[in-house]
Formats: C-alpha cells, sequence, structure tokens
C-alpha cells in the first residue's frame, strides 16, 4: 500500500501518493500548470519545460511532470520568474520549426497556439529555423509534417505503452531530432503499425493527424476515449 503524504502548493495543503509526481498532484487538485510533453496514462518526460514550478528552500526551478512530491514540500506553480521561464520554453519551440498558425491544420485546436497565447508571446526574440521537411502522406488515413513536430514525444510513448507495439522513434539528437516509424521507413509503409489512431489524437499541434477530418472533431473524440480507457485499466488494476 502507498505511503501518504502531505504537501503545500500554492498555499493549499494537499495530501497526495508517495511517488506520484507534482504536476499529477495538482491537477487531481485543480490547481493549474501548464504543460505539453505530459499526457495522463503514459510515463512523464519533463521535455519541454514549461510545467517548471519553484519548490520552497530551492533556488532552482523543477519540472513538475519528473519531481516526485515529499513530505512537507511547498509548491509554488505561479510567479513572475516561472511565468518569464515558460515563456521562454514557448519562444524556443516555436523558433524551432515552421509554426505558422494561419496555414496549419490545427489552428485553433493547438496546444502550442494556447499556450503562446495564454503566456503573452507575440513575437519571438530568437532566428526561427525555417526546415523544410518532406510531408508524409503515405499512410491510407493519417498524416504526418515533421515541420510541425515540437518532439514532445507523447507519440511514441502512446504507440510503445498503450498500444504496445512501438512503431514510433526518434532519430537523431537534440533540434535536429525527428520523430519516424519503423526503421525511418515512410508512414505508409511502416509493417509494425497498427493504424490506431492513438498518436495523432494525442499530438498537442498539427504535425499527425487524421487526412480530411477536422481536426477539432478528431481530437474531442479519440482523445477523451484514450484517456477515459486509462483510467478504467487503473481503477480495475
Amino acid at each position: 500500500m502507498s505511503k501518504t503524504v502531505e504537501l503545500t502548493i500554492d498555499g493549499k495543503k494537499v495530501a497526495a501518493k508517495e511517488g506520484d509526481n507534482i504536476l499529477k498532484v495538482a491537477r487531481e487538485n485543480n490547481i493549474y500548470i501548464p504543460a505539453l510533453c505530459y499526457l495522463e496514462g503514459v510515463s512523464s518526460l519533463g521535455g519541454c519545460r514549461v510545467c517548471v514550478v519553484e519548490i520552497r528552500g530551492s533556488p532552482k526551478v523543477f519540472a513538475s511532470c519528473v519531481t516526485p512530491v515529499a513530505e512537507g514540500m511547498e509548491v509554488i506553480t505561479d510567479s513572475e520568474r516561472l511565468r518569464r521561464y515558460r515563456k521562454w520554453a514557448i519562444e524556443l519551440l516555436l523558433a524551432e520549426r515552421p509554426h505558422v498558425c494561419s496555414v496549419c491544420v490545427a489552428n485553433g485546436n493547438c496546444e502550442l497556439q494556447q499556450l503562446a497565447t495564454e503566456l503573452g508571446v507575440d513575437h519571438l526574440r530568437v532566428d526561427r529555423k525555417w526546415t523544410n521537411y518532406e510531408l508524409d502522406l503515405t499512410h491510407e488515413r493519417f498524416a504526418y509534417d515533421p515541420n510541425r513536430c515540437i518532439l514532445c514525444t507523447r507519440c511514441i510513448r502512446v504507440c510503445d505503452e498503450v498500444e504496445g507495439v512501438h512503431a514510433i522513434d526518434l532519430m537523431l539528437r537534440g533540434k535536429n531530432s525527428k520523430v519516424i516509424f519503423d526503421l525511418d521507413d515512410k508512414w505508409g509503409f511502416a509493417e509494425s503499425c497498427t493504424s490506431c489512431g492513438k498518436c495523432s489524437a494525442v499530438c498537442p499541434v498539427g504535425a499527425l493527424y487524421v487526412k480530411g477530418k477536422p481536426l477539432s472533431e478528431v481530437k474531442k473524440k479519440e482523445l477523451v476515449s484514450f484517456v477515459m480507457s486509462r483510467r478504467s485499466e487503473k481503477t480495475i488494476g
């Protein structure tokens, strides 16, 4: 049986299971922390750094999705410093690839766009990288645009940990990383892909999507189905 610990988040005392991360506990207690790479039901990555928080007594900031709670911990989720760090994180993500909302399939249904608006990102203070990766339209149902990818790896983790086939992975390193299918095959020729659609449902931007369907319709239906199935599995387990 898991041990229960007590901590404080933004002045509110909460109880949590030992081993749970700060972000999970905050959301369970209706305390908002923005995040991009985090996805309920799969392992945490801590890659986007949007979910950073402060812990009283430490000069550092911590990615809340990979920082476990501890007895007596005092967490601060909103401050001028954190807003500044989060804004920089979003600007850097926007600068890495040509994220032009007006010509993107995810316009109006994009988590990156939503956070940029929320954090007041109306221009970039760094030069934009104009990548020109080839659009992959070889799959019968789905499309992949590497130029929109933010390398959050939500698609990789859901393919591996939920669908159980690991048809998707990362190639190369750093900002040059690229999501690939099987051994860098075109998506339509990836033999391990089950065409389940989970990857497109959890993509926070317009990198993976269903052809010929409004993104708002697909996201709402498939993502809700995915989250509810994971919660049911936890309950049964």
